[in-house]
């Protein structure tokens, strides 16, 4: 089994190589004491609509999954709520202002950056923007553009919790509109 924290070999503490698996989710130094526990990092994910109820998708600019689509978003500083972030991430991505935030679900995910698999937590909300007219792609995004529901498929999606969660929006708007 390979271990989240095998890239690890010193103890952050003290810096003692006696750093040695703990459990499945930590290691811990046999010099100085100290148990690190690897934990998920906090992602936020944002679906934005305009007034025809169409996505608002980019395409990403960098690795894991460079060229496919996604959606706008990224990790949470720290000091930041879940909200702040996905209202930042926006701002960065798309240069939108977010007006509101509306939590709607979370996914598990893994992340690989620069040869590291970061275990995410990636909260998706559903959020409100000022103006979904005037939008440019910055930061992650390569490209920015709206698609109608008929024209997005999951498969599309390059990171695994996207793809789930945008299949989970889909579902969930044909319910709202069969009513």
């Amino acid at each position: 089994m390979f271990h989240p924290l095998s890239q690890f070999r010193h103890c952050p503490k003290c810096g003692s190589e006696h750093f040695e698996i703990n459990d499945e989710k930590s290691k811990h130094c046999t010099d100085c004491g100290f148990v690190y526990y690897f934990n998920s990092a906090a992602a936020t994910v944002a679906l934005i609509t305009n007034a025809a109820g169409e996505l608002l998708v980019c395409r990403r600019a960098k690795e894991p999954a460079k060229g496919t689509l996604d959606l706008p978003g990224g990790f949470i500083d720290m000091n930041e709520t879940l909200e702040e972030g996905v209202a930042r991430e926006v701002k960065e991505e798309t240069g939108l202002l977010v007006t509101r935030a509306r939590y709607l679900f979370s996914l598990p995910n893994r992340y690989v950056y620069s040869g590291f698999t970061v275990h995410t937590l990636d909260s998706f909300f559903r959020c409100t923007v000022a103006d979904s007219s005037h939008y440019e792609a910055h930061d992650d995004a390569a490209e920015l553009f709206f698609l109608p529901p008929s024209r997005i498929r999951p498969e599309d999606f390059g990171l695994d919790s996207i793809r789930q969660g945008v299949q989970r929006f889909l579902e969930e708007e044909a319910a709202v509109n069969s009513k």
